[in-house]
Parts: structure tokens; sequence; C-alpha cells
């Protein structure tokens, strides 16, 4: 994996680059569209490919691994094959969803032994089984296995969670040396900046993390709770210290206004599952602002979706008949919801990048974040 830094804005920390692998150019800053279990929710490849347009979508290692299971993966020829994904993909490490299942499993130094959220079997993530795992997937960019820690957090838990997070990555890196790629491309590790809300926690992760010098870089635990100002107060902290010459990935971030706040602190790479799952709630994001399309105010307004037409499904249908599908509880409204959300969010990077070569991103962001924030 090579990376290029094009453009820095002059009034604030924002960066345009380009991320190259073996399955092609990433243009950042970029969003990652959430496709957990080789899908991303209610849209088509074909749709996602032409209408969306991504770089690069999201494979979730825990979902994966329990289904369709990584012997499928492996006669399939690896993920891209299986889903019929020519673009690249990231896998992210299951450290989340282990956080999340926090009833179901038990953490220690080997790794953490968890049950099944699909039918409660028992099974033991270690950073040397996640690298195998991820080998197996296949995906472009993988990631380091990593406790995340909750909100709020005891500082001592923190501080010994991150110390165990960076011991397990010095782990995936040797054993990683010792799995072969499956494939016939080039996979690249990414380490994950651990410490919760602690300024000198997540200033000594980050510099822990920049001394591996791997050749990209993520930010994880936040957008697990905290208020945003915390998040942009930590996401500043590490962007201050990891390497400029390297990508940075903010792991789960986040709402159109967190991705723009968190460009200007120096942050290249984004994935949030907010756009579909939102969508499937009848939660429109727009450049003017969020629409709650159950609103009774939509029933008799026949004007587009959104009159951007960023995406076919914006002016292909108006908001009566979007509002109508969702009071019918017709799935064809979720998926029309997710293609818009999703084509909003991708037209939404690529503005800022814009913006950020033009030089005036920092007034741009400034404004759309007063637009954005707007109830329509």
């Amino acid at each position: 994996m090579q990376f290029k830094l094009e453009n820095t804005d002059p009034k604030s920390k924002a960066r345009a680059g380009v991320i190259t692998t073996d399955h092609g150019t990433i243009e950042t800053p970029i969003f990652m569209p959430v496709g957990t279990v080789a899908s991303v929710k209610g849209v088509h490849q074909s749709e996602l490919k032409d209408e969306i347009n991504p770089d690069i979508i999201l494979g979730n290692t825990y979902h994966l691994y329990l289904r369709p299971k990584t012997a499928i993966l492996e006669q399939a020829g690896g993920l891209h094959k299986f889903m019929n994904w020519d673009r690249n993909i990231l896998t992210d490490s299951g450290g989340y969803q282990v956080y999340s299942l926090s009833g179901r499993r038990k953490i220690n130094e080997e790794g953490v032994k968890f049950k099944s959220h699909i039918d409660g079997s028992t099974h033991f993530f270690t950073p040397e089984n996640v690298m195998e795992i991820q080998r197996s997937i296949g995906a472009d960019i993988i990631m380091a296995f990593d406790e995340c820690t909750p909100y709020p957090c005891d500082y001592n838990y923190a501080k010994n969670s991150m110390h165990m997070t960076h011991r397990w990555l010095k782990r995936c890196i040797e054993h990683l040396g010792k799995v072969p790629t499956k494939y016939g491309y080039e996979q690249t590790l990414f380490p994950i900046v651990q410490g919760s809300t602690y300024k000198d926690l997540r200033k000594q992760s980050a510099e822990f993390i920049a001394s591996v010098e791997a050749e990209g870089n993520a930010i994880g635990g936040l957008s697990v709770g905290e208020p945003a100002e915390e998040m942009y107060a930590m996401t500043d902290v590490v962007c201050s210290v990891l390497p400029e010459d390297k990508p940075r990935y903010l792991m789960g971030v986040g709402t159109p206004i967190n991705i723009l706040e968190n460009i200007a602190l120096g942050v290249d790479m984004f994935d949030c599952v907010m756009p579909t799952r939102n969508a499937r709630n009848g939660m429109l994001f727009t450049a003017y602002g969020s629409i709650n399309i159950k609103n009774k105010k939509w029933e008799n307004d026949f004007s587009p979706i959104d009159e951007m037409g960023i995406t076919f499904v914006d002016t292909l249908y108006s908001k009566a008949y979007l509002r109508h599908l969702f009071a019918s509880k017709e799935l064809l409204g979720k998926q029309i919801a997710s293609i818009h959300n999703l084509g909003f969010y991708l037209w939404l990077v690529r503005e800022a990048r814009k913006h950020i070569k033009a030089g005036d991103f920092a007034q741009w962001k400034d404004k759309m974040v007063k637009q954005m924030s707007n109830r329509l």
C-alpha cells in the first residue's frame, strides 16, 4: 500500500491524499460504507458501485468468522469474489464487536473468550488467530486486534487495556509475518490507538503506534457514547502525534457533522453504520439538514427526495411516495433511504476533498455544519 499526501488546508489540519492498493486507488478523505456480513444492508452491489461509488467498503471480522465462516470464504477465493466486489475492502478486527458483547465475553492477556450472538456457541479470539481469519477473508486493509474500552471508563482500566492492546499489536505483527497471503495480492495492517478519553493515554498510545511504523494507523475507542467535544479533543491529540505521511482512520464515526469536524483535525478515513441504520428508521441526511420522512408534513409533498440528485433515487421518487412506503412498511422505502444516505455521505467527503484542494475547506465546513444542523 502507498499513500501520497496531495494537499493540506491552510486554515485547518484537513488533508487530501491518495491511497493505492492492489485493488485500486482510494481518494481521501473517504467514507467507507459498512458491509458487515458481506452486504451493505439493502443495497445491491451494482447500486453501490454505480450510484454511491465508494473506493472502499468495510467488512466485519467477527460476523464473517461466524457466518459464512472462513472456510466458505476461502472456497470462494476470498471476500472480494464471494460478494462480487472488485474494489478495496477493509476489515475491522472484531475488537469492537467483542466490546459490544460485554455480557457474553471474558478478556485476558491471551485473548477474548466469547459466546456467539447467533447460537451461543463459545469461541476464542487471539491476536494470532484474528490475523489468520483476516488472511482468509482477504481484505486489502486489516486491523490489529484490540480492546475497545467503554465510555465512561476508569483511568486505570483504560491504561491497562491500552498497554494490553499494544502487547497484542506486537503479537499481531509477529504472527502476520508467518501467515502468507492467500489470494495473490498484498494486505496492509493498521494498528489502533486506544486510551479512552484521557489525553495523556491517547498521546502515549499514539506515540507507541507511530513507533511501529505501519503503513497506516487507526484511532479506536471513540464514538462509544462520549460527547462530541471529547471525541474531537482526543482526535486532535492523536493526529498531532501520528505521522503525516500515513493515512489516519477514525473507526466508527459518525454523523455528517462529526465527519467534517474530524476531517478538519486531520483524519482521512471513516466508517459508520449510521447512514444505513438511520435510513431504515426513516431519517434522511441532506446538505440542508435532516428529514424524518415519517412525519405527516411530508404526506402531500411531491417534491423530489433531494433536489441535489446525488443518486438516482433522489429525483426518481417524491417525499410523499417515500413517506407512504414507510407508512406501509414496504421494504423499498428502506432501500431508497439507504441509497440516498450513502450517496450523500460519499458526496460530502468528496466535496470536502474538492474544498481542501481549493484551499477554502475551513470556511465551507463551517457553512455546512450550520446547514446540516437543521431539522427540516
